[in-house]
Parts: structure tokens; sequence; C-alpha cells
């Protein structure tokens, strides 16, 4: 096929080596890309949410499927203007986006579709918020209720903090108050046609800055997958209980989602009221993570470009569910001095082809470009290095031998990347 990917973050390079994986002769264009992903597939300068830009060099160059990557194009409504042409696209509209691009909308779907999932207050000043956070009491959870790459969320016990993070994200809309959710964090991807889901493998993602779970949250320092610790039957009772609710309440109201479907989990550690342990929606996001698009699709034996087109035609009902090797796969995020609060950028990034050297070892760049001779860091999170292994102990210990031979003046990352299901 001829394909579109729409994008620029380690996400998306993570597609285009997947996609090119199957060796099936696919022609594939990158907008606009990154330094990294250039060396694999040819990168043009697009704007991925200019809808017009991108449906025309689409049918200029006879696209045969579009795969949007990033959830800004997403909201702002790209895929609508694709499917107005008849061009296959795997993304949702810009109506069934809102369930990641507004907090409050994707309670409201959740509410009208039984999914469980936390209480939550929007408030739209400092007032309501305060009450909201004393009614809810600590572990204090606010959210900005539109996109924010990934630093809209902020989970403390310290009420003054809270409320300053309420009232950053105030300037910029409304926020959302809700009750602190205890367990265990679970990614789970799923196709989408609009009627039908298929799961694929799930993650878990550390979104907090440093070691331990400290410090600030980020767009995501590493993942891995599988999930070994989850009980049986976890991913049929998602798709009953979460997912296909979810997609059967946007079909009804005329927005049908076809796409990713990002299911933020909770997996509760049950209580003497409550022994068995319940699964909840912590939140939505209308695209493949990053980082855990990292670690899934690497572990995907089905092709992907067949699974990504059926999603776009409606063509899921009736496909097997996806095929995943046993390898286990580990991911690692280096950052930039500075991230996320001030990263400092333009640094020189060196040692890339002795860490690919390592058996099992590729690199996904999110933030590079080549200037001269040079290949730069160019925003916060710069690469997703990746790892597999017959085991988690041997993927990590490749991922972190791949770290020590790059080289980033400032460059941090965190060193309990799937530490404890390695043991």
């Amino acid at each position: 096929m001829r394909i579109l990917v729409l994008g620029s973050g380690a996400r998306e390079h993570a597609i285009v080596t997947a996609l090119l994986s199957e060796n099936a002769g696919h022609e594939i264009t990158v907008a606009p890309g990154n330094a990294g992903i250039a060396t694999d597939a040819p990168v043009i300068a697009l704007d991925p949410s200019n809808g017009e830009v991108v449906t025309g060099f689409a049918l200029d160059n006879a696209i045969d499927l579009v795969i949007v990557g990033p959830e800004a194009p997403l909201v702002a409504g790209v895929a609508d203007k694709l499917r107005a042409r008849g061009i296959p696209v795997f993304g949702p509209g810009k109506a069934a986006a809102q369930l990641e691009g507004s907090k409050t909308f994707a309670k409201r779907i959740m509410e009208e579709a039984g999914v469980p999932t936390g209480r939550a207050v929007r408030a739209s000043d400092i007032a309501g918020v305060a009450a909201a956070l004393d009614s809810y009491g600590a572990p204090y959870v606010v959210k900005a209720d539109g996109l924010a790459a990934g630093k809209g969320v902020l989970v403390t016990a310290d009420r003054d903090a809270a409320l300053a993070h309420a009232e950053y994200w105030l300037s910029h809309g409304g926020v959302l108050i809700e009750e602190f959710l205890a367990g265990e964090e679970v990614s789970l991807f799923l196709l989408s046609d609009g009627n039908t889901v298929l799961p694929l493998s799930p993650a878990q993602d550390y979104k907090r800055l440093g070691d331990g779970d400290e410090g600030p949250n980020t767009g995501g320092m590493g993942a891995y997958s599988p999930l070994p610790w989850l009980p049986a039957g976890f991913v049929d009772e998602v798709i009953e209980t979460i997912a296909l609710p979810t997609v059967r309440q946007l079909a009804s109201e005329n927005t049908p989602f076809i796409g990713l479907l990002y299911c933020g989990l909770i997996l509760s550690d049950g209580s003497p009221a409550e022994p068995r342990r319940s699964i909840r929606v912590i939140e939505f996001n209308a695209r493949f993570g990053d980082p855990e698009t990292q670690v899934v699709l690497p572990r995907l034996v089905t092709p992907l470009s067949g699974l990504l087109y059926a999603a776009a035609t409606g063509g899921l009902t009736g496909l097997p569910r996806p095929e995943f090797s046993d390898d286990v796969a580990v991911t690692v995020v280096l950052a930039s001095e500075g991230y996320p609060e001030a990263p400092v950028t333009g640094r020189a990034i060196t040692g890339l082809d002795t860490a690919l050297a390592i058996h099992g070892v590729t690199v996904a760049h999110a933030a590079t470009a080549v200037s001269g001779d040079e290949l730069l860091a160019t925003g916060g999170r710069v690469l997703s290095v990746v790892a597999t292994g017959a085991d988690f102990a041997e993927a990590r210990s490749r991922a972190y031998l791949a770290l020590e031979a790059i080289e980033l003046e400032g460059g941090q990352y965190r060193t309990d990347i799937a530490a404890k299901v390695s043991e």
C-alpha cells in the first residue's frame, strides 16, 4: 500500500518500523517526521493538522491509507476531511476525538455507557476547585479538561500544589477534579472500526520523571509489555465493560470511533468491603500511546498494515485477535536536561551506532534533527531505546547497555523501568 503517517515522534517512528518489518513493499511517507524517521522513510514538510493540505497530498499521491499518530490533528478534524474524499484513515473524526480532547466529554460518554470510572467534578473557577478538592480529599487529582501534551494531570497530597496546577490550567479552560483511584495502571490499545474492537497487548507506562515514581508528570519515561501479573480474563473484561460500551455509545450518537481507543486503566487492589479487584478507566486517548506503542508493536506478529486498514474500512468483524510473540519488550526514554519544565535543546547525540549494534535493540527517535554531521536533540523526550528479549531481565539489560552507549550532555532517564517484573 501507499501509506501516509502523520506525526513526528517516537510513536510514529515505531509505527513506521512495524510497517517496514512486514517486508510487504509498502511505500511509506511521513509528515513531518524527524531525523531518525528520515533514515527509514521519506519525510515531507507538511502540517499534519491542516486537513486541506493533508487531503490534497493524499489525493495527489494516490495514498491508500492515512495513519494519524498524534492527538492534535484528530481534534482538529483532519480525519473528517480525508473521509469526505473517500480516503481510508486510521483515526477518529473530530467529534469522536473529543474522547481525548475533552475530559468532560469523556466522562459524559462513560456515564451514558455505564463504563466504570472515578467520580469527577468540572470546575471553571478556583473556588469550585477548592470545594471539589475538599470534597474528595487527598491525594488530589487535577486534570486539564483539554489537550495538554501529557502534562495536564497532577496527583499530589499537597493542596496548595493542586490549587496552583488548577489555576494554571484554568487560564486555558476548565479543569476536572477527580477522586484518587489506587492500584496498578494498565494501558490497553483497542482497534475500532466504529462497531467492533480488537485488542492489542497490554502495557504499563511510567509517567513520573524519576525513579520510584518521583518527580513531575511527563509524557512518559518508559514502558514494558506484556504484563505477566494481570489476572486471567482482564482483556475480555475490558472489552465487554469498557471498550464495546464506549464504541457503541459513540455510534449511537452518530460519532463513530474509527481508530485506536487507548484505555488508561486502574486495576484496584480490592478492599475488605470489596475484595474483588476492579477495573476502572482513568482516561481515554484517541490514538496510539507514547511510549507504550514502542513496546507493543515490536511484539506484534500479525501485520499492522492489514489491521489498521481493516479498522479504517469497517472490516474488523470476523477477524481473529492479533497475535503477539512470546518475547518481552522494554523501552526507556532518554530526555533532555531540564525536561519537562524547560528542556535544553540543540545538544549533540552520539553513540547510536554502538547502541544499535546490541542484539534486540532499536531506537525510536522522538525529537531529533540533523545539522551538518551532527544529530541534535530538538525537544524534551529525545529517544526511546527499545529492547526485546526472552525475559524482562534480558530486555532490560540490553536497553540499559544501549543507553550507556548513547551520549547526550545533561541527558536523563529512569533506571527502574520494568524492574519489578525482571526480578
